[in-house]
């Protein structure tokens, strides 16, 4: 096989910017590929990551709106319920608006019950439990900004504003989380902070409730009786499993996986008629050179078999370099992406998918051009010389 390496390099420099251009559109179609793949997972890591024994109630209407916080107790007294733990979407911000924060606001002692996953030393525990305006990070976060624990943070909300017209909450760093799940990007702080300083209209709202229950298979129980409290209210609520309830999110930005199959299907059809075109030109103007190769003893095997590792070289090397920037360029936005996608990054199973379809789609390519080296009869070939 290494014999035949010198005319295959020989081939693919023939034309050094017709085979450069068409690599460059080989890695641009592996690029969006791997970037779309990277979103659809980062979406189905993060719903795949949902406790089986966690619930999710927000308002009916829309996660937007709020409802009353006394539907906590209310919450807690449904059969089957452990705990219940509130959350507020507090869209944090950090010295300029380039740095969001998942910042969120809870009650610490609750949220703690109903995401053991969260793990805090001992003493960090007990100290954001005491101190009403302290706050919890993930050690992603601490290492993006350089925190450390005992620092005074700054952070801004982007829809919350103090009652004196101020927008910046101090908080004191009380510990850095490790979480099992893969949050470690996140802000969590208390719940009472927010409320004692915002305008009177907001207090005492919150934004959904997670509920930890006792048995999972009673899931669909629990839900219907948990909004049956609050039918007809002026603040109805819909629960829903933690799972649905990320997946939710998801869904507000369209069916990702049917748009990756189209999106990826389009791109891929191009590349696939660029690279057969450009396969088809190759073997069009060596079609001499072929007939010579036969006429010294080369079965037509070979030149078939030339054709395709021409396919293959392109489309390997282009696709390589594709999934390589793709996995670059997710590394980059992971920290911008951090408030949306705690977890991001391409999931193993895409390099294989990109290692099929580049054996796929140079086969393809080369399939016609291929095809014609090998029915090339040698003295119609010489005939046109």
């Amino acid at each position: 096989m290494l014999k035949f390496l010198p005319l295959l390099f020989a081939n693919l420099r023939r034309k050094p910017v017709r085979t450069g251009l068409t690599i460059a559109s080989i890695v641009v179609a592996f690029l969006l590929f791997g970037l779309l793949k990277t979103m659809e997972g980062a979406l189905a890591l993060a719903a795949d990551l949902a406790g089986v024994d966690r619930l999710a109630t927000m308002h009916k209407v829309s996660l937007i709106q709020t409802f009353p916080r006394s539907y906590l107790n209310q919450i807690r007294g449904v059969d089957g319920v452990v705990e219940v733990a509130p959350f507020v979407w507090f869209g944090g911000i950090y010295q300029d608006e380039r740095n969001q924060l998942a910042a969120q606001a809870t009650e610490p002692e609750t949220f703690l019950k109903v995401y053991p996953e969260y793990r805090l030393p001992p003493g960090e525990r007990t100290d954001w439990i005491a101190d009403r305006a302290s706050m919890i990070v993930g050690k992603a976060l601490a290492e993006r900004f350089g925190w450390h624990v005992g620092d005074i943070v700054p952070v801004r909300s982007a829809f919350y504003r103090k009652d004196d017209g101020s927008g910046v909450w101090d908080m004191r760093l009380a510990g850095i989380y490790d979480a099992t799940n893969g949050d470690n990007s996140s802000l969590y702080f208390h719940y009472d902070y927010l409320n004692e300083a915002v305008s009177a209209g907001a207090r005492d709202t919150i934004g959904w409730v997670i509920l930890k229950i006792a048995n999972p298979d009673e899931a669909q129980q629990v839900s219907a009786a948990v909004d049956a409290m609050f039918a007809n209210s002026p603040a109805e609520t819909k629960t829903a499993t933690e799972r649905a309830f990320i997946q939710g999110f998801a869904n507000q930005m369209g069916d990702i996986a049917t748009i990756v199959t189209a999106v990826a299907s389009a791109v891929f059809f191009t590349m696939l008629l660029v690279t057969g075109n450009t396969m088809a030109q190759s073997v069009r103007e060596r079609v001499n050179e072929m007939a010579v190769l036969k006429t010294l003893g080369y079965s037509k095997r070979v030149v078939a078999a030339l054709v395709l590792a021409e396919s293959f070289a392109i489309t390997a090397l282009g696709g390589a370099v594709g999934l390589g920037l793709a996995a670059l360029a997710t590394d980059s936005m992971s920290a911008m992406l951090a408030q949306f996608f705690p977890v991001l990054g391409i999931p193993p199973e895409t390099y294989v998918i990109g290692g099929v379809l580049i054996v796929v789609f140079s086969v393809l390519a080369a399939l016609l051009p291929s095809a014609e080296a090998w029915r090339l009869r040698i003295t119609d070939a010489l005939r046109k010389v």
